[in-house]
């Protein structure tokens, strides 16, 4: 054994120094491995495919496991710290389960979502959804896998009491035993058979109680799951054949009961379906029954068997614990009958087949769950901790007892009384049942270990499925061959059918490479090898090559390293024969010799030669069994002798000799002549043939062969010439379908014309048409002629064009099986029922389709063969290995689907047809797609673009600076968006620099030199201080304008830009800075906390790098505001999600208001409408009213508990929930908030924060037809709306009191909320307006705005853009009233102040339904009102009534201002950007803070996240939208008293990513693209013509969007029919385009001047040129220089390369410049035909035109330009071009270019045709007579096949029979009269003979479209006059010579 990667073994312990009992304990706690020395090693295929071996290598010993692959260490791994042995390793597979978005950890706060509050409750009836179409597309994202489920690579190492478990992907996971691990071995399809150790304790007690042993053999599929015993089913069903597998269960009631495997039974071999194995066996042996039985085993998933089925059943329970349990987890009790443990019932979740991601190897170890210790080996759950282990604190990765309770979740007591166990708890996953059992003598009983077995030979032998198992007893030296057969009741069979002498045995891929043979070790020391079934092949003759060095036990080289020779015979042999085979892989084994050597050894005589591998399986099919295997061990054995030479001419001419020697054939002699001149040798080997065609030797001359005679056969032929030629003909014909095999077809026609040429010298004739060289001279007749093959041999490319061309053509498709049966043979199916002519097959399923007689329409023919084609994994890539010819059908095919794809197809058929940007919106990948609209150039491409002379001069400036690093906060980092988006204007760079708040801003002050340098100081701070104010105001703003504009974090700390608060003054010229404490504190602190979210929000939703660790890492060593609004904005967009929750109370606890705050709204907007469980108790403990005693004092501000109810509030969004909204509503009117003092002047916001969190629970969900319970909940809003009733007219007791001016504003927003859209008449009319000056003057003015907000809410419906619909919501006395101040009459100021607010919640109720439509009626009417306002706003007046009003207008002009905005949102309007300017100039003393805010969030709602993204109208959108613009502007930026400020940023909430961008799906840059989108709107269907990129309406209202221009491939997104073009969209907002190859885009060519088809000119003499190349003066066209003109029109790199390459003007010889005319007119076809794959059939075209007849493969390539040409000029009009269906498709090559290039040939064949030798050939041949060798070698055979090949000609056997046939017909004709002749007309008679001639030539023999070409028929014809001349000439002599 190889022991090289392992030290010498340590010893455990001194045994000199052990006592007897002190050995006994060690000998009991060691386990299985007694011995202190061993070491084991085992080898294993990893690789599941048949491409290569991937040997993989296990050693171990007692503290090592080293892991190797291809004799190279990759792992290893010690356990010497363990204090245990290792008891067992094994390599196998396991499944590991696929990543999901929400980590499944407990410590999340989203690991656990409330099913009750799913977003979208199948039982809600409303027809409305509550959120958007992102947001609901985004939930169903979070709750599917991403990744699917995969199988990866595992090693399992057992030790004592614990296992490990190690992924190549360097995963680790460790588990508890609770038993010893006798051995364990893998198991398809994942995890391991582990049979723990029998301890004779336990069966001893056993023995005395009558109780049977529990069971000992368990399967593993996952470490998190529960080892489960294997359990027994009376049969299990199917598993193969396409049959579901199934379970056959006995039946209780019969009395039979279905037991576990017997304790006794210890397994000695498990299989785990290796290559070519699809059998799940399992075998046992017996030691005392004497028995050895083989199972069958089944995976069955747990949910694929009913519960009553997958149970583990006992007949008795067990009374006392298994003994090989440690003595510490033994428990007895006395008095008991029976004993049995405590089992928890498994949860579901207990019961995983799959494990989520696991922790790392220093986490601690998973302990199993308790059901599997009771159940496995008696250990209750009150497990102790072992002998050896350590119970410190720090040994963390040991099962240990802490570990154990903290896992099972209770207490360990261990005097918990024991409940009898539930064993039908425990569910099985494998399952096995008895097949066969067999009995053993003693002594194979007592040597069981050494028993091997072998599975080998699985295949179909031509009548049942099945394999051999040979089960080999060393001891008795025979090995029993079991024949494993599935049977037709779908269940195994297993039969004994033979035994032969041997001690080892070995399944190895020796003579078959997809089947085991057996190898064989007999006693007398030779190999043997049972192959094809159990026929015998001696290996022992020749050496085991491959052997590598390998070393005895103690390390020393064997002398037997090198080849080993077998043989019994020799003394020196015997001494060192073999005696072991040991873990065979592939055609590798590990050989044992008697002396102790052992040796890794290859024995692989597969041949390696594809052409002769392809023989072989071909000739499977075809002989019978004894026949094949006698060819198959003759060409071993001579290839043995060439020492397995991988020469290909080697190997198959092996393979040549070897079937000439079973057909009695002899070899021509002179084939291979033994000569000492090696230039004469070269004659006679392949480099002569791939000399031939070299240009560089063309003009030397090359050895010639000497003439080959032919044979002389001298009796019968054999039987079997015919359907062997037959076999090896299709060969040929598969082989000639792929251009790369054409060398083989040249190899393989000299064996098939040296056949053909004894019994049908037809068929020679056939292959030398195509390889006129294989043999010298012609055909030669032959008298011995097999009949059972047809005159002419089938042409397979013939059949397919006639099928295409005629689908009515009886001419029958390929089939394999008639090899054997049309010649009445049965096959051996040597290798089962692998398929030799895979392109035969392939091409044959394509042109079947394609010539469909039942489909009329050739669209649906073409897209049938594109589905076959794609279903068989066929791409491009095959299509460039065929040949022209059979191409051209396929491509045009493809060309069919390419015009008009359909939408249901799947993206690989989109890419086969070329349709790549189909095929991107066809892919749902969401890591590629998930993009919230928008990814950068450099996201696509695979080198980093390079930095532009702009940027290195900004980095220059920073660093000058000493900027390098900083951040402005401002960088959208999308400039080829945006460079599209919104052309060459800088209006994004106007709104960065107003919004940047990290730089000094440079302000102009007006010079006074009247005051004095004092007041000019105090002058200046107040500047500096009015400036800060809106400095403060700009991160509102600036989070909108770059919101998502980082797609993705880095490693390293976060950077948050800072606030500067100086000034730069000009013309002082002069930087002032505001004085310390001047800003308040708190100002400042909130100015953090909105620059924090504003950071925050640059991250993009999608970004997928942010956790917990990273959140973490990014905190400060101190809570900051600037660090709370940082998290509170990565809640706003889902990444708190990833929060741990130890986290979240390290962020809790310090109780920082601010940090408080974020963390509360955070968690809350990053789980909103899910009702999540964590996040509810989180807000408990910060919100008193969640308790159940509200009074208590919690000692958290008043602040915070309002974030904890708008937290409550958007977790429970629209989900009705009435526990939550009672509770919200009783907050309202909070009895300890009635009175004002200085513990709750944040009052009035908390009651609106109530006020909101119950609007966004009961968010839509009012009842028109209202329940009593909303009835409540309505007269309790009315009551805090208007107040209660006088006392007499109260119907109940009175309530409690509370500050209605508090109460009115909040609960009419609430009620708002909750009749959303609901168009209650009834409810709105709550919200009415005063119809009386004296009513009017008792509410605040601002309560009218809320009104008339909420009442429209209400009837939504009912609002339009319009100023008649704003004018019917103000009361008729208001218009009265301003219709007379119009007149000059005083009004009252109440009326104006309820005018101002009415008309801006009129505005705002506007911008709600309307937003971010970009609609032109409400722009229009907003900014009316906008202007409006503006005017009032900024005029001055001293009465204090005029300040009250211009503050109302004020606020009124902010609202506007936003809702304008809101409506805009994202369009970067530039009107709206000039008012938006001039406004943020304003910052006099009457612009405070909230006006600056309100202009802030104005500018960025314009330009949203950079133009990418706009505002939805679903119900959460419109809630958070009225949340973040509320009209309550404060003065400052840290009053939060009637508003809290931090919930100005849900608009984040309410943002959707519609901007859609069309990109070209070559270069992935955006692109301009003109689009038709059809939009919904109500019952009205309207079409929109937009240009991209360009915001869209909402998705739930798009129907369809269509691209159809002629600069792109049309497309078409039917989003309302097509799910998934719909959910494509959502998650990319991207449509790709594909540009016609014709055209430039939008961007470079606006107005189209520079297409091609412009620029080009006519394109009729660039046609002509494709048809006959000529020379032409190319100066005065407008592509003179055609290498300059396309790099002028395209950027294709391939058409710029071509044009490079072949197009220029630099070409000097007449050839070179022909060449380069040709290259131009093909670039030029390619092009504006839009064609780009035809340039290389162009290419080949013109070589075909030039190519030399001397060519090797010049007639292969003429039969495909034959076939090309005919399809095009004969099929294509009719079959493919669809003029059929009136949509005429212009072909990829025109009919007219092949014509050419056949012309050209045809020109060059002119010669020959007048060539007297040849005209001599023509003549024997047409008389039916060999041409002679001598002729043959003057005229050439090239010339000979190119004439016969090109006329379509019959073989000289017909054209002899119908000379003969014509002249009877002649003789019989001309003197009748008609009808029975021609009555002396001879011309008529000639022309009908000629006729019909033609018409039986072409018949006889299968060609092309074009036939038996006329003008050969007329010189065969010709040839015959002459003939029947001479002969009556000879006639007349011989008669005048007789009369003489």
């Amino acid at each position: 054994m190889n022991t090289r990667y392992l030290r010498p073994p340590l010893n455990f312990e001194n045994p000199a120094q052990e006592s007897t009992l002190l050995r006994s304990i060690r000998s009991a706690l060691r386990g299985s491995n007694l011995d202190r020395d061993w070491q084991h090693s085992a080898f294993y295929d990893a690789n599941e495919t048949e491409d290569e071996v991937l040997l993989e290598e296990l050693q171990w010993d007692q503290e090592r496991v080293i892991l190797c692959v291809g004799g190279v260490i990759q792992k290893q791994w010690s356990f010497s710290h363990e204090g245990q042995p290792v008891q067992w390793a094994c390599n196998g597979w396991l499944q590991q389960a696929g990543a999901v978005p929400t980590s499944p950890s407990s410590g999340h706060y989203t690991n656990d979502t409330n099913p009750r509050f799913s977003r979208e409750r199948e039982s809600d009836n409303r027809t409305r959804a509550t959120f958007g179409p992102f947001e609901r597309a985004a939930e169903q994202e979070r709750r599917r896998e991403i990744e699917p489920e995969t199988r990866v690579r595992a090693t399992f190492v057992f030790l004592r009491s614990v296992g490990w478990i190690y992924l190549r992907d360097g995963v680790e996971y460790t588990f508890s035993l609770p038993f010893i691990v006798r051995k364990a071995w893998p198991l398809y399809p994942h995890g391991v058979i582990i049979q723990r150790v029998l301890e004779p304790m336990e069966v001893q007690e056993a023995k005395l109680t009558g109780d049977e042993i529990l069971p000992t053999v368990f399967s593993l599929i996952s470490p998190l799951a529960e080892a489960t015993v294997v359990d027994h089913a009376a049969d299990i069903v199917g598993g193969f054949h396409s049959v579901p597998l199934s379970l056959n269960h006995d039946d209780d009631s019969s009395g039979h009961t279905s037991e576990p495997l017997s304790a006794g039974e210890v397994i000695i071999w498990v299989s785990h379906r290796g290559h070519g194995e699809d059998s799940d066996l399992l075998v046992t042996v017996h030691p005392e029954r004497r028995q050895l039985s083989v199972w069958r085993y089944a995976y069955m998933k747990l949910g694929d068997i009913p519960f009553s089925l997958a149970q583990s059943r006992f007949r008795k329970k067990r009374a006392s614990m298994a003994a090989g349990a440690p003595d510490n987890q033994r428990q007895t009790i006395v008095g008991k009958e029976g004993f049995a443990w405590q089992s928890q019932p498994p949860s579901e979740d207990r019961l995983m087949e799959t494990f989520p991601v696991p922790y790392n190897r220093h986490h601690a170890p998973i302990v199993p769950m308790p059901s599997m210790s009771s159940m496995a080996a008696g250990t209750s759950r009150t497990q102790l901790p072992l002998l050896h282990e350590d119970l410190s604190p720090l040994r963390r990765d040991k099962p240990s007892f802490d570990i154990n309770r903290m896992v099972l979740g209770g207490r360990a007591e261990p005097d918990v009384p024991l409940r009898p166990a539930d064993y039908t708890r425990m569910c099985s996953t494998h399952w096995i049942t008895r097949l066969y059992t067999m009995e053993l003598t003693e002594d194979e009983s007592t040597d069981w270990p050494k028993v091997t077995i072998s599975v080998f030979d699985q295949r179909f032998d031509g009548q049942v499925d099945r394999a051999f198992l040979g089960v080999c007893r060393p001891a008795s030296k025979i090995v029993t061959i079991l024949s494993v057969t599935k049977s037709s009741d779908k269940t195994l069979e297993v039969s004994p059918i033979g035994e032969h002498t041997a001690v080892s045995v070995a399944p190895m891929r020796i003579m078959r490479s997809n089947v085991d043979d057996l190898l064989v070790a007999e006693p007398n020391g030779a190999l043997t090898i049972l192959t094809h079934g159990l026929r015998k092949y001696n290996a022992s003759k020749v050496g085991v090559t491959g052997a590598i060095p390998h070393f005895s036990p103690g390390g020393r080289p064997s002398s037997s390293a090198g080849p080993m020779e077998v043989d019994g015979s020799s003394t020196a042999v015997v001494s060192n024969r073999v005696v072991a085979l040991r873990d065979p892989i592939r055609s590798t084994v590990t050989i044992e010799l008697i002396d102790g050597s052992v040796s890794r050894a290859s024995i692989d005589f597969t041949p390696k030669d594809l052409l002769t591998k392809q023989c072989l399986e071909v000739l499977a099919l075809t002989l019978p069994a004894d026949w094949f295997f006698g060819l198959h061990v003759t060409f071993t054995d001579a290839w043995r002798s060439r020492r397995l030479s991988c020469d290909p001419e080697t190997e198959f001419e092996c393979f040549k000799k070897a079937l000439l020697s079973i057909l009695e054939i002899e070899s021509d002699p002179t084939e291979r002549t033994k000569t000492s001149d090696a230039w004469e040798r070269l004659a006679y080997s392949a480099s002569r043939e791939r000399l031939e065609d070299d240009v560089v030797l063309s003009n030397l001359q090359l050895p010639q062969r000497s003439s080959r005679k032919p044979l002389a056969i001298h009796k019968r032929p054999h039987a079997l010439l015919a359907p062997i030629l037959n076999a090896l003909h299709m060969l040929g014909e598969d082989l000639r379908l792929m251009i790369h095999r054409h060398d083989d077809v040249h190899r393989l026609a000299g064996l098939m014309c040296l056949i053909a040429s004894i019994i049908r010298p037809e068929w020679t004739d056939y292959w030398k048409r195509f390889c006129p060289n294989v043999t010298s001279g012609w055909v030669n007749h032959s008298t011995l002629v097999d009949d059972r093959l047809p005159v002419w041999p089938p042409d397979m490319t013939a059949m397919f064009y006639g099928r295409i061309n005629n689908p009515d053509w009886k001419l029958p498709w390929y089939d394999i099986r008639k090899l054997a049966s049309q010649f009445k043979l049965s096959p051996g199916y040597a290798y089962g029922t692998l398929e030799p002519l895979a392109y035969l097959r392939q091409l044959t399923l394509i042109y079947r389709c394609l010539a469909d007689k039942t489909v009329e329409d050739s669209r649906k023919r073409a897209e049938n063969a594109m589905h076959l084609m794609v279903g068989h994994g066929i791409g491009p890539a095959f299509l460039n290995g065929l040949p022209l010819g059979l191409a051209a059908p396929l491509g045009e095919a493809a060309r069919i689907c390419q015009l008009a794809p359909r939408q249901d197809w799947p993206t690989a058929a989109y890419e086969f047809v070329g349709r790549n940007d189909l095929a991107e919106g066809a892919n749902v990948n969401p890591s590629e797609l998930n993009t919230n609209g928008y990814r950068p150039v450099k996201a696509f491409l695979g080198n980093p673009q390079r930095p532009s002379i702009r940027s290195l001069v900004y980095q220059a400036a920073s660093a000058a600076a000493g900027e390098v690093g900083a951040s402005s906060g401002v960088e959208l980092n999308i400039d080829d968006f945006t460079r599209i988006r919104f052309g060459q204007d800088k209006r994004l760079d106007e709104v960065a620099r107003m919004l940047r708040s990290s730089e000094i801003p440079t302000v102009r002050m007006i010079e006074r030199p009247e005051l004095s340098e004092h007041d000019q100081a105090k002058e200046q701070q107040n500047h500096v201080l009015r400036i800060a104010e809106r400095t403060l105001a700009l991160p509102l703003g600036r989070a909108l304008f770059t919101f998502g504009s980082v797609p993705t974090v880095t490693r390293e700390a976060y950077a948050i830009p800072r606030i500067e608060f100086s000034i730069h003054l000009q013309p002082q010229n002069v930087t002032i800075a505001p004085e310390p404490n001047k800003i308040p504190l708190d100002s400042l602190n909130w100015g953090d906390f909105h620059n924090g979210v504003a950071a925050a929000l640059r991250i993009s939703p999608s970004s997928t790098i942010i956790e917990s660790s990273w959140i973490k890492f990014n905190r400060p060593s101190e809570l900051t505001p600037e660090h709370a609004g940082f998290l509170y904005g990565l809640g706003l967009t889902g990444h708190l999600r990833e929060m741990l929750t130890w986290h979240t109370f390290g962020y809790l606890t310090p109780k920082h208001d601010l940090t408080s705050i974020g963390i509360l709204l955070g968690l809350s907007a990053a789980n909103v409408g899910s009702g999540n469980r964590h996040v509810t108790k989180l807000l408990a403990v910060h919100t008193p009213a969640l308790l159940p005693t509200p009074t208590i004092d919690l000692n958290v501000p008043l602040i915070t508990q309002a974030a904890g109810l708008v937290g409550l509030g958007l977790l429970y969004m629209g989900s009705k929930n009435r526990r939550m909204a009672e509770v919200c509503l009783k907050q309202i009117s909070r009895n300890d908030l009635t009175q004002p003092d200085l513990s709750n002047e944040h009052r009035e916001a908390y009651a609106m924060a109530a006020a909101l969190a119950f609007g966004m629970v009961t968010l839509g969900a009012g009842s028109v037809v209202r329940v009593p319970a909303d009835e409540a909940l309505v007269s309790e809003l009315r009551i805090l709306i208007h107040g209660e009733a006088p006392t007499h007219m109260r119907g109940r007791r009175a309530r409690e009191g509370f500050d209605i001016n508090l109460t009115s504003p909040a609960a009419t927003i609430a009620l708002g909320f909750m009749y959303l859209r609901t168009e209650s008449q009834e409810v709105a009319d709550i919200f009415t307006i005063p119809d009386t000056i004296i009513a009017l003057n008792r509410i605040p003015p601002n309560l009218l705005l809320l009104r008339t907000l909420s009442r429209n809410l209400i009837l939504w419906d009912r609002i339009t853009a319009t100023r008649e619909w704003v004018d019917a919501q103000l009361p008729p006395y208001i218009i009265k009233a301003l219709d007379e101040r119009g007149q000059g009459k005083t009004i009252d100021d109440a009326i104006d102040l309820a005018f101002y607010n009415i008309i801006a919640g009129c505005c705002f109720a506007i911008a709600l339904k309307y937003a971010g439509t970009a609609r032109e009626e409400p722009y229009l009417l907003l900014i009316n009102y906008y202007d409006t306002f503006s005017r009032m706003a900024y005029t001055n007046g001293p009465a204090y009534d005029h300040k009250i009003k211009r503050h109302a207008i004020r606020d009124g002009l902010n609202l506007i201002s936003i809702s304008l905005n809101i409506v805009m949102a994202g369009t970067g309007e530039i009107n709206c950007l000039r008012r938006l300017r001039y406004s943020y100039g304003m910052y006099n003393q009457a612009m405070r803070y909230g006006t600056h805010m309100a202009t802030h969030m104005s500018l960025g709602l314009l330009f949203l996240g950079g133009g990418r993204y706009t505002l939805g109208c679903s119900d959460a959108a419109i809630a958070c939208l009225v949340a973040a613009f509320f009209p309550r502007f404060a003065p400052v930026s840290s009053d939060n008293k009637s508003y809290l400020q931090a919930l100005r940023h849900l608009w984040v909430l309410a943002v959707e990513p519609r901007c859609l961008i069309a990109r070209d799906v070559d270069t992935k840059e955006i692109v301009y693209l003109p689009v038709k989108i059809k939009v919904k709107e109500g019952p009205d269907v309207e079409m929109a013509q937009l240009i991209s990129p360009t915001l869209i309406p909402d998705f739930d209202k798009v129907l369809s969007i269509r691209v159809d221009t002629p600069r792109y491939w049309p497309f078409y997104l039917d989003l309302a029919n097509v799910q998934r073009h719909k959910v494509s969209l959502l998650r990319s907002q991207t449509i790709y385009v594909k540009r016609r190859t014709a055209f430039l885009s939008y961007l470079e060519d606006p107005k189209g001047s520079r297409s091609l088809l412009v620029r080009s000119g006519s394109s009729s003499g660039d046609a002509a040129t494709l048809d006959f190349p000529r020379l032409t003066d190319t100066n005065g066209h407008p592509a003179g220089d055609l290498s300059q003109f396309i790099s002028s029109f395209s950027i294709d790199p391939f058409f710029l390369a071509f044009a490079d390459h072949f197009c220029r003007n630099d070409f000097e010889t007449a050839p070179e410049q022909l060449f380069n005319a040709y290259c131009r007119a093909s670039l030029l076809d390619s092009i504006l035909q839009d064609k780009p794959q035809t340039l290389q059939s162009h290419l080949l075209l013109y070589r075909y035109r030039v190519m030399k007849p001397s060519s090797r493969y010049f007639h292969l390539r003429l039969q495909d330009l034959r076939f090309a040409a005919d399809f095009y000029g004969k099929v294509y009009e009719r079959r493919f071009s669809g003029k059929s269906e009136n949509n005429p498709r212009t072909p990829l090559i025109r009919d007219g270019t092949l014509s050419g290039t056949l012309y050209a040939l045809d020109q060059q064949l002119e010669a020959v045709r007048t060539d007297p030798a040849f005209l001599n050939a023509l003549g024997a041949y047409a008389r039916g007579e060999s041409i002679p060798t001598a002729v043959v070698d003057v005229v050439g055979a090239g010339a000979i096949a190119w004439y016969l090949l090109r006329n379509n000609v019959p073989v000289s056997t017909l054209l002899g029979v119908l000379q003969g046939l014509a002249q009877r017909a002649h003789a019989a004709c001309v003197e009748l009269p008609p009808p029975d002749g021609s009555g002396g007309d001879a011309a008529a008679l000639e022309r009908g003979v000629r006729e019909v001639l033609h018409a039986t030539g072409t018949q006889m023999t299968t060609t092309l479209g074009s036939g038996w070409a006329m003008r050969s028929l007329d010189e065969i014809l010709h040839v015959w006059r002459i003939d029947s001349a001479s002969s009556k000439a000879d006639q007349e002599n011989k008669q005048t010579t007789s009369k003489a």
